[in-house]
């Protein structure tokens, strides 16, 4: 494993780990708040704000979460976050017993998105994961080629071959059990322009598209919960 990344804010920039728990859900407090239209009751995404994309989330030590703004201001107060983008906010935990399901909104052509045309859409119960089959992701350099990898927000960074030949397999991962699903269906999120000079490119999804019928990384479902650290292997285990 080259990388490992956790999303505790969904939409927002993440923090790149050295070593982290996985459980059923994923890694612990990926996903785990996401903001909220006070005004729609909708959770809000990059699809739909690219703003987010702005800023960055981090866990604290008490296991809350802040938010960095882009110019520097650490937060996690509801009226700061609306300042920040223009509209009336609720940062928001995931439940914990799961039975709530976010809704969210998404362009009604992910290639070449209308403004005035808008899909709503399920999420996840439990933490803000798009799909509840999406507990943990994975690509590998193999895949992304000269795409910058953070398009992408990957929890697990594989360096070396393509991993579309694990579907259907399961892996050992340090301490932890895999098994891989069907591979990720990608959106207009991975051509927003982000901090460190990744700027808004619409061809990296006409190419997923039109070479891997808009299918990028790998889903995996947790079968036995543990640690991993960056550097353990991927090992897929006999059929």
């Amino acid at each position: 494993m080259l990388e490992l990344w956790r999303y505790p804010v969904k939409s927002l920039q993440g923090e790149r780990l050295a070593e982290a728990e996985i459980g059923a859900l994923g890694i612990a407090g990926d996903r785990r708040w996401a903001l909220f239209d006070r005004d729609t009751g909708l959770g809000l995404t990059a699809r739909r704000v690219p703003e987010l994309l702005f800023g960055a989330a981090r866990l604290r030590a008490d296991g809350g979460v802040e938010v960095v703004l882009p110019d520097g201001t650490v937060t996690a107060d509801d009226e700061v976050l609306s300042d920040w983008l223009g509209r009336p906010v609720e940062l928001r935990q995931a439940a914990e017993d799961g039975d709530v399901v976010p809704t969210y909104e998404t362009p009604a052509d992910e290639e070449v998105p209308d403004p005035t045309e808008w899909l709503q859409w399920e999420g996840a119960p439990g933490p803000f994961h798009d799909s509840p089959r999406i507990r943990l992701s994975l690509v590998s350099t193999g895949t992304l080629g000269p795409w910058d990898r953070r398009r992408f927000r990957a929890n697990v960074v594989l360096d070396g071959e393509g991993e579309d030949r694990l579907r259907g397999r399961e892996a050992v991962l340090g301490d932890v059990r895999l098994r891989f699903g069907v591979p990720i269906a990608r959106c207009v999120m991975t051509t927003r322009p982000q901090p460190g000079g990744i700027g808004r490119d619409t061809s990296v999804l006409k190419t997923i598209h039109r070479e891997r019928d808009g299918l990028l990384a790998v889903r995996a479902f947790v079968l036995e919960p543990g640690r991993v650290r960056v550097g353990d292997a991927l090992v897929p285990t006999a059929d």
